[in-house]
């Protein structure tokens, strides 16, 4: 397909005379016309709010404790190895420039 060909092709959502969907003034001013107001699109955001919530799955008390103890355990073994690791580059760093 050249580039006059790709010019003169229709675009998605015209018709087949090669205009394109949602691009014309009145079916801009239409648009705009129907779009609800501010309270209305509060309303149904709250709606959309309250039906995610609604399918929330809540963890059992056992998986709450094991979730728990996953985290727990997984902080401490990466503050070990920060602290490690900050000690290593402490102890290279006054070894370079002889602090200690």
């Amino acid at each position: 397909m050249t580039h006059a060909d790709a010019a003169d092709a229709p675009r998605p959502g015209g018709d087949a005379s090669g205009e394109g969907g949602g691009s014309s003034p009145a079916r801009r001013r239409g648009a705009e016309a129907e779009r609800p107001g501010p309270g209305a699109r509060l309303v149904r955001f709250l709606r959309e709010v309250v039906a995610e919530l609604r399918k929330v799955v809540r963890p059992t008390r056992r998986e709450l404790l094991t979730y728990t103890s996953v985290v727990l355990v997984f902080v401490a073994v990466v503050m070990l190895y920060v602290s490690g690791l900050d000690y290593v580059f402490g102890r290279a760093v006054l070894w370079v420039f002889g602090g200690g």
